[in-house]
């Protein structure tokens, strides 16, 4: 599991970087961030860890503003020496409220109720996708416009959709693209999961469009496709187990 610490004082995120191995040492802190400028920007060029630990007064500002600059839907266990912040807190993704000092013991409790709600959830998720495999209503056809006119472009001949400078791109066999007036996550509900993949939070990808897949570092997947584009489209380590199961069927 990948986790990051958001803490501006090195001594504690470093005691809280050992205290959570200790619970789990299969447990990967991928980053400690000191101030929410470090972690806006990290955010926003990685994948989302699994889980973030986030303390609340920082070096320039409270962490609560992270949420303002970045999307963040991943779960978040706050820690911190205040209890004035608890409410605001879970009205931002919380799972826990960590008073410090943090005691083992209850960090240990909170890691077990991120597995537990992990858990529920992955369930009612797979339920859910079987639902939609069962009912066979998936998007066949896609009407889009091009110049002063409309066409119908069958969802098998679309290598891939993209998320960009918060529109939503769709791209055919030709190379041409149409603007989409929806989300990629519902345009995903709407297709066949067994032919498109959501291979991170910008692409959703045909199969018939990865011509090549390469090793990438730190465990992850690089992903070439047809029609090429002009930047890499990576999978994150913590979804290639996903991927290369869907991919393999």
């Amino acid at each position: 599991m990948r986790v990051i610490i958001i803490e501006d004082e090195k001594p504690a995120a470093q005691k809280l970087q050992k205290a959570i191995i200790k619970c789990n040492g299969n447990i990967e802190v991928s980053a400690i961030l000191s101030s929410t400028k470090d972690a806006t920007a990290w955010l926003r060029e990685n994948a989302l860890p699994e889980l973030i630990f986030m303390d609340i007064e920082l070096s320039d500002g409270l962490s609560f503003s992270i949420f303002e600059e970045v999307t963040i839907t991943c779960p978040v266990i706050f820690t911190t020496a205040y209890d004035e912040y608890w409410q605001e807190a879970f009205e931002h993704n919380s799972i826990d409220y960590l008073l410090k000092p943090i005691r083992q013991d209850k960090l240990e409790t909170a890691l077990k109720k991120y597995e537990t709600l992990k858990k529920y959830f992955t369930l009612n998720y797979q339920k859910l996708k079987h639902w939609q495999s069962e009912s066979n209503e998936y998007k066949k056809r896609f009407l889009v416009k091009k110049g002063q006119d409309y066409i119908s472009i069958k969802t098998e001949d679309i290598p891939y959709f993209y998320a960009t400078h918060k529109l939503v791109c769709m791209v055919d066999n030709k190379s041409q693209k149409f603007i989409l007036d929806q989300s990629l996550a519902d345009i995903e509900k709407r297709l066949d999961p067994s032919q498109f993949y959501r291979v991170n939070r910008k692409y959703l990808v045909n199969m018939t469009a990865i011509k090549l897949m390469k090793t990438y570092p730190k465990g992850k997947l690089k992903l070439e496709v047809a029609p090429p584009v002009n930047e890499d489209i990576i999978v994150a380590q913590e979804n290639v187990s996903a991927f290369k199961e869907w991919i393999g069927r």
